[in-house]
């Protein structure tokens, strides 16, 4: 672990760090992708600043919202750059909100839009682990095997570093250029990387020492991947289903083309 990070008089918090150079990162990566689906680069770029300056604020305003007792004796905590008093679901929330009124206005579409961000989503995802590994949080069980970390007191999981490993896994596969992204229809890329951290933070899930458990045991984040997997294995499939009738239509034209050329060729 390196929660913070010591210069001269000063102690950076390296996690938050990771995630803001996770965020620049990815957002050049975004926005250099976009010509290859249509998308005008400016405009996703601002897209994505709205969103995130959005998301910020929402997620502060939604915490407020949430513990009001708590900045009522020091209104000015509203203004803390502590990343823990934020809402990371009220902030995703405004931020979609945000990026959905924008992209309207712009009217930028939303399929090739997201297949112009999933390679930058995707490195994000890999930040996010090394963030996790440097403060310690979403860390793993207890465990006896001989790769365990300790952490908390205890040898554990190291979860961290699964999750780091699937998501490079994943980034690799819908790197622009990459077999995976070429030929798709619009979303395809989109889907199939949701399909994937989906199924991968279902099965990571599992390791988790922190999880928030629901009745008879399940986790909450396992439910909410469910959720994901099903809805991008559905669209998936609809996408490949309206691409093989045009395809199948292709086929006959094709053999009607044959069958017209042998029987010219026969009447001559």
């Amino acid at each position: 672990m390196l929660p913070t990070l010591q210069v001269g008089p000063f102690a950076i918090p390296v996690s938050p760090m990771i995630i803001l150079i996770g965020l620049w990162v990815g957002l050049t990566l975004a926005e250099r992708n976009a010509p290859r689906y249509g998308v005008n680069a400016n405009d996703l770029y601002n897209l994505m600043f709205i969103a995130l300056v959005a998301g910020v604020v929402g997620a502060r305003l939604a915490y407020v919202a949430r513990y009001p007792a708590i900045f009522a004796s020091s209104p000015i905590s509203a203004f803390s750059t502590n990343p823990d008093l934020l809402d990371p679901w009220g902030g995703i929330a405004v931020g979609l909100i945000a990026a959905l009124i924008y992209g309207q206005r712009k009217k930028i579409s939303l399929w090739p839009l997201l297949d112009a961000i999933t390679p930058g989503l995707a490195l994000l995802w890999v930040t996010f682990g090394f963030s996790h590994l440097a403060s310690g949080s979403a860390f793993g069980m207890p465990t006896d095997l001989p790769w365990g970390i300790e952490l908390w007191g205890a040898i554990r999981q190291p979860t961290q570093v699964y999750e780091i490993f699937a998501a490079l896994v994943i980034l690799g596969t819908v790197w622009p250029g990459s077999r995976i992204t070429i030929g798709r229809p619009s979303g395809g890329a989109f889907l199939f990387f949701s399909a994937c951290t989906a199924g991968a933070r279902l099965f990571l899930e599992a390791f988790h020492g922190d999880s928030v458990i629901l009745v008879g045991g399940i986790r909450s984040t396992q439910v909410i991947a469910w959720v994901i997997l099903a809805i991008s294995l559905w669209g998936l499939v609809k996408m490949n289903e309206s691409r093989r009738g045009p395809l199948k239509n292709t086929d006959e034209q094709i053999q009607q083309e044959i069958d017209r050329i042998k029987d010219e060729w026969e009447a001559k």
